[in-house]
């Protein structure tokens, strides 16, 4: 009951994260009276028809940095140094395994004096 639990939690909590600029223009949607009158920028321009958007903009580019930040942040905790606590055992042998003898056959070419092609000369 508790691992289901606790599974559910944890799907709910990576779609929330993926999923952040639509919670905020949600948000926005829910709350667009509000913010067009009282956390509106240009609210006392009332000529630039606003309504809330720069609110809404500011806040989507504020998701935007907060997501860029947890990416480098978990992109630095994937960074990981390695420490060996033992010495590694390399040996180096003086002697070969086997040598191998490697068969020489040559192949004979054609021996015909063909001039090298060259294109006409324009002039």
């Amino acid at each position: 009951m508790i691992r289901r639990f606790i599974a559910y939690l944890l799907v709910v909590a990576l779609m929330a994260s993926n999923f952040s600029r639509f919670f905020v223009y949600a948000g926005f949607e829910l709350n667009r009276n509000y913010i067009a009158t009282k956390l509106c920028e240009n609210r006392n321009k009332p000529w630039l028809h606003c309504n809330g958007k720069c609110y809404f903009i500011k806040k989507i580019r504020q998701a935007e940095e907060k997501e860029k930040n947890e990416e480098r942040q978990s992109q630095k905790n994937l960074f990981q140094e390695a420490l060996f606590v033992q010495k590694p055992g390399i040996r180096f042998y003086s002697q070969l395994l086997q040598v191998m003898q490697v068969p020489m056959h040559r192949i004979a070419l054609p021996a015909v004096d063909l001039p090298i092609f060259q294109p006409p000369q324009l002039g």
